[in-house]
């Protein structure tokens, strides 16, 4: 079981790292939702926001406390690999939002970077050793399938359910690094 663990979350500092950068993005989905969310919804995704913080901020004090340098900054080729991903991510989402946008369509623009982000963790997931971001990523497609067919199906906008379902997988993912993952770290640190 600890394998298994270890494989599937990052360890040492990338683990750090992974929190606070979860966290942050599920503060900013969080956000996101609530530019148009139903009165029942304020609460939970200010709660969302606050939790979100938190992650964040137990990220970065653990990013600081750990040993060892970041996979991405020690390795030229992953480093490079990961750089190509992310510009190639933030290029293709940023033409597509100004196409939306251009087009009077603007509501679709949660969806398609909640489809695109979930993409992008496919090639990531591979680039940075970490298998927990091909499941984040087909949650997060899942996200922005659901936000689509809510959208054309009723008047709750697209920004209500791609912030509520990509802010709450985030969250989880986060924390179940930081949790989840440091039992795998701790476990492989101990004597056998």
């Amino acid at each position: 079981m600890t394998d298994h663990l270890t494989s599937f979350f990052p360890t040492g500092r990338d683990r750090g790292v992974t929190v606070a950068v979860e966290g942050f993005f599920a503060f900013v989905w969080f956000g996101w939702g609530q530019a148009a969310p139903p009165s029942w919804l304020v609460v939970p995704l200010a709660v969302g926001d606050g939790l979100a913080v938190l992650l964040t901020v137990a990220g970065v004090v653990l990013t600081i406390r750990s040993a060892g340098r970041l996979r991405v900054m020690a390795d030229p080729a992953v480093r490079r690999r990961y750089s190509i991903i992310v510009g190639l991510e933030f290029g293709l989402l940023g033409a597509g939002a100004a196409v939306l946008g251009a087009t009077g369509q603007q509501q679709w623009i949660p969806a398609w970077i909640c489809a695109g982000v979930g993409v992008h963790f496919f090639p990531l997931a591979s680039t940075l050793a970490n298998r927990s971001l091909r499941l984040l990523g087909m949650l997060l497609i899942a996200v922005a399938a659901a936000a689509l067919a809510t959208g054309l199906a009723s008047g709750t906008a697209p920004s209500t359910v791609t912030g509520a379902g990509a802010g709450l997988c985030l969250l989880a993912f986060g924390l179940a690094t930081l949790l989840t993952g440091g039992r795998a770290a701790s476990a492989t640190d101990a004597p056998t």
